[in-house]
């Protein structure tokens, strides 16, 4: 079912969840030896789990990335409560599944199941309608504008340098690469994207919180000075809110601190701004709680003047950032670029160093290819 049928406005709310599906698909990394690393962290495969919602003839769909447990707590938690309900307040639903993740634990894997569930219910809400996703939204754009990243440490420097070099040519105008799990490397791997990207290019980094804080100061000052460093994210752990408050007030001027990522409910992001521990925040709609919990966080950043960027899963980013007031760009990460384009139909192109939502598409336009999906499929239930 592609779930592009379309239902009378003043019929959506009699249309009622008659069943949920939740997949799970893992995907190898194409790194070297079939690895990836970044400052304090290795892996071989990136899982999507995704969710589709059935009512009224129609199938809305949402995913996150994380461990397959994921999606045994949408199975086993969120599924059977969302069967009968009316899909036409997908808020409302979304203010139950978070009381029933209360000792399910919400952070973490709760946050990302939470996610997952609540796109696929604005999805279906929007193929219900008709609608691109973008139009229901209280949209403030028509386009994201994106930085492509990777640029892992364990690539080889061809590998790095052609990566960057590659995202330039695709006329994307800011680029990152990740830091810091062998400090002392760091120089010559910068030095070498800068000759190969020469000096238009915006240059970030991510150090994915593998430095303390004298030590991250000490970098801040390099990576700007020596290579023009516009971006650094996660110098310290995103635990540390002091580490990241005292580079933000002691790093070089045109060099901004970052974090986010890793924050899954309201009050994380409260905790990053009050007082402010970031000179742009992050926000990942696949981990902090969806579309719902997005337009929260985007009334956060907008109230204290911080921007917000997205973190990866670009294809539902593109939709879902346009309701960002004080929208600075998306992740085009290399992972999850590749995932989509390998299990979905609909992802968005990308146009001028931006993504573009297809205003001819119902919802967000993404439809599961399920011939090139079922080899990666690891996980497969449906509720009822």
């Amino acid at each position: 079912m592609t779930g592009r049928t379309a239902a009378p406005a003043a019929a959506l709310e009699a249309c009622r969840v008659d069943a949920v599906d939740v997949d799970a698909f893992e995907v190898p990394t194409d790194g070297p030896g079939g690895r990836e690393q970044d400052g304090t962290m290795e892996w071989d495969s990136t899982t999507m789990i995704l969710v589709r919602v059935h009512a009224g003839g129609a199938c809305g769909l949402g995913y996150t990335y994380g461990d397959v447990s994921v999606a045994a707590l949408v199975t086993s938690r969120l599924a059977p409560m969302l069967l009968g309900e009316d899909v036409a307040s997908p808020p409302a639903l979304w203010h139950r599944m978070g009381a029933r993740l209360r000792n399910a634990g919400r952070p973490g894997v709760g946050a990302m199941a939470l996610s997952a569930v609540d796109t696929a219910l604005w999805d279906l809400k929007a193929r219900l309608l008709g609608l691109p996703l973008v139009r229901l939204l209280p949209a403030y754009h028509d386009r994201v504008p994106v930085y492509g990243s990777g640029g892992f440490t364990n690539y080889p420097p061809d590998r790095l340098t052609g990566q960057l070099a590659a995202w330039v040519a695709q006329d994307i105008p800011r680029i990152k690469l990740k830091t810091s799990r062998e400090p002392d490397r760091d120089p010559g791997r910068l030095t070498a994207v800068r000759e190969a990207v020469g000096d238009g290019p915006e240059l970030f980094t991510d150090a994915n919180g593998a430095l303390g804080r004298k030590e991250a100061l000490y970098w801040a000052h390099r990576f700007h000075e020596e290579w023009d460093v516009r971006w650094l994210e996660e110098p310290v752990s995103s635990a540390d809110l002091e580490g990241l408050r005292l580079l933000r007030a002691r790093a070089p001027g045109r060099l901004e601190i970052t974090a986010g990522e890793y924050a899954f409910v309201p009050q994380d992001f409260v905790n990053l701004l009050e007082p402010p521990a970031v000179d742009c925040l992050q926000a990942d709609v696949t981990r902090c709680g969806g579309i719902t919990g997005l337009l929260e966080i985007a009334g956060l950043s907008a109230a204290r003047h911080i921007d917000l960027s997205a973190h990866c899963a670009p294809a539902l980013s593109a939709h879902a950032f346009c309701a960002v007031r004080r929208l600075r760009h998306v992740e085009y990460f290399h992972d999850h670029v590749r995932a989509e384009r390998l299990l979905l139909d609909g992802t968005p192109p990308l146009e001028g160093g931006a993504l573009r939502p297809d205003p001819g598409r119902p919802g967000h336009g993404l439809d599961v290819k399920w011939s090139d999906a079922e080899p990666y499929r690891v996980y497969g239930q449906h509720v009822p």
